[in-house]
């Protein structure tokens, strides 16, 4: 355990895992592709991909048919959305961790998941944003999760400058108070089916990936994980405590606020993409944690791949685990995720360190 413990505090040794990482990235990727009732060869992938990016390749064979439009615009752009909300949940749960001082924060600690709980449900019961579009759920979702985040930042300002404790309090009580309102519209709407249509969006789903809303979310994603990266020194001091981190010349107070609305936009992008995923962003940094070290500058780096890979297995295992049926991925995510949620709660020593 001593050799393990000075061999992942070695640059060389996290270069080595963040390049094993990258190519198990790129494989499940493929392997992803192939999998389904229709069976693909990674050659007829890399030449479809290659058509379609490029033009390179012969338009008859790859630029359509069933094989071009399964990869295209089928399995592909929901495996690309499962990278891009994987990262996105197990880097913001990584942040979540260090903004609040306790490892067994996710991204939803502070009210984000039941501020777009809300936006949905006033939506589909109340039909809220309807002249918006299609997509009027996942929007008015993402207007939630901001809201309620701006809401608890404000909340936590009053009587003082805000801190982790008044973070997780705000957050708590705004979470109560959107579940209370969500539970009051759907039980006076009397909507079966909006019930059904709530319920199935709160399992969370890769189903509805589409090329337009990939466009938008990995960007903002991979931005704001390179952001989250940079600041690696401040997310260690957080760890320290406000008193020390002033010591050290950083005010902490500012660096919460930013970290919680750039953290708050991730979120409510995910939302809009593919509903509540649960767990991710709980699990994927304490896993890391435990085997890396707390040290941000790896272990935001080493999150966004391991929980871009997991998620990306999670879904291929919702597509194939029924036959013919597909299982909403946050049933999936919460099954392997509650157990491992439990496993954290009672072990001996429990902390931001990565021994036992």
């Amino acid at each position: 355990m001593k050799k393990f413990a000075e061999l992942r505090t070695s640059r060389s040794f996290f270069v080595i895992v963040l390049l094993v990482l990258l190519g198990l990235l790129a494989a499940s990727v493929v392997l992803a592709v192939n999998l389904g009732t229709m069976s693909i060869s990674p050659s007829q992938i890399f030449h479809v991909i290659l058509y379609k990016l490029f033009g390179i390749g012969d338009a008859s064979l790859y630029g359509s048919g069933p094989v071009a439009d399964v990869i295209w615009f089928i399995r592909l752009p929901r495996i690309i959305l499962a990278v891009a909300v994987g990262i996105g949940l197990s880097v913001c749960g990584v942040v979540m961790q260090a903004v609040v001082k306790n490892p067994l924060a996710d991204p939803y600690i502070l009210g984000i998941s039941s501020g777009a709980s809300l936006g949905a449900t006033m939506a589909i019961m109340l039909g809220v944003g309807a002249f918006l579009g299609s997509n009027f759920v996942g929007i008015a979702a993402f207007v939630g999760a901001l809201a309620i985040s701006l809401a608890v930042m404000t909340l936590s300002n009053i009587g003082g400058r805000s801190n982790s404790t008044k973070l997780l309090l705000a957050g708590m009580a705004l979470s109560a108070i959107c579940s209370a309102f969500s539970n009051f519209i759907v039980y006076f709407a009397n909507d079966k089916d909006g019930i059904q249509s709530i319920t199935f969006w709160l399992m969370g789903s890769l189903a509805g990936a589409d090329w337009a809303q990939i466009g938008i979310l990995l960007p903002v994603v991979l931005i704001a994980a390179l952001f989250f990266w940079s600041q690696a020194r401040t997310m260690n001091l957080m760890l320290l405590g406000d008193e020390a981190s002033i010591t050290l010349g950083t005010n902490l107070h500012l660096w919460r606020h930013i970290y919680l609305i750039v953290s708050s936009v991730i979120i409510g992008f995910v939302v809009y993409s593919s509903g509540m995923i649960g767990f991710v962003g709980l699990v994927i940094p304490h896993i890391v944690r435990m085997l890396f070290g707390t040290d941000h500058r790896r272990l935001v780096p080493l999150c966004a791949l391991v929980g871009a890979i997991y998620l990306i297995w999670a879904d291929v295992l919702c597509r194939v685990i029924i036959p013919k049926t597909e299982l909403p991925i946050g049933i999936l995510t919460s099954m392997i995720g509650a157990p491992c949620f439990i496993y954290l709660m009672v072990r001996r020593r429990y902390g931001f360190g990565g021994g036992d």
